[in-house]
């Protein structure tokens, strides 16, 4: 049985991509050129570059035209503790060294610091009453100069009232908001529970994280809730919330004896 023409253009532009004849950020022949090319009509046309577009091999530009994707080498995120205790995964200094670590480049964006009434999804986190305040601080962050990550965490408006003036600076802490809180307030950090959800983008997010506004690359968000230690069990530190695009990050969870290199990227 032969192959319907509009996957048999698919399959032809599919090799060009894969050999490099059509290059990643290169321009598709236009409509035009593929139909007279092809002796095919409109609609079969548009049906090969639909086959190309839902397996997220081209992306349609408004008013340019379409493109390859440009592919990115996915960061493998560690968020398990153990033995590379030192790879604190989505957060704080640890992530930068962790991103250093695998040979890529990481930076961040200056915080931006707010004092906001804790929302429900906040306060419940961290065990305040709804409409308290806290401090949320938001960064962006890059590796090898790609948009990578959105970063918020927020924290009671009572540790800057007990002497952690600090987290209203619109600076980097110095070795991070563990240690500074530990130093400041004998706060110390015992544990941490992540949840992680996987959902469409948000408006903010796909912007800067530079995101189809089809939606169809999703993000990956990381609750990370902190604990410290209290009189009758593990008491809320802090709550992180991380949003990481699916098309670019990959996650490692350890438990007991591993091996103890750096996983790389995986294919299934």
């Amino acid at each position: 049985m032969a192959e319907p023409m509009y996957r048999v253009i698919a399959m032809e532009l599919l090799d060009e991509i894969k050999t490099g004849t059509l290059e990643p950020g290169g321009q598709l022949p236009t409509e035009l050129e593929l139909r007279t090319r092809h002796q095919a009509s409109r609609n079969t046309i548009r049906d090969a570059v639909k086959w190309l577009t839902n397996r997220g091999l081209v992306e349609k530009k408004p008013g340019k035209g379409t493109f390859v994707v440009e592919r990115i080498d996915p960061y493998v995120t560690t968020l398990s503790s153990g033995t590379q205790a030192s790879l604190s995964g989505v957060e704080d200094e640890g992530w930068a060294a962790e991103v250093e670590g695998r040979g890529r480049t990481a930076t961040t964006s200056a915080p931006r610091v707010e004092v906001l009434e804790a929302p429900p999804r906040i306060a419940s986190r961290l065990r305040v009453p709804e409409g308290s305040e806290v401090v949320t601080r938001r960064q962006e962050r890059y590796i090898d100069r790609t948009p990578w990550s959105l970063q918020t965490t927020a924290y009671p408006m009572e540790y800057v009232r007990r002497g952690a003036a600090d987290l209203l600076r619109a600076q980097p802490v110095p070795g991070g908001t563990i240690s500074y809180l530990r130093r400041t307030l004998g706060l110390e950090q015992v544990g941490h529970r992540d949840r992680i959800l996987l959902r469409a983008p948000r408006e903010e997010e796909a912007r800067f994280l530079r995101l189809p506004d089809d939606n169809r690359v999703w993000v990956v968000s990381v609750i990370r809730t902190c604990y410290a230690a209290g009189d009758d069990g593990p008491v809320p530190l802090r709550v992180t919330f991380t949003v990481l695009p699916a098309d670019r990050n990959q996650f490692v969870i350890d438990s007991g004896q591993v091996p103890e290199d750096i996983p790389g990227p995986a294919i299934d």
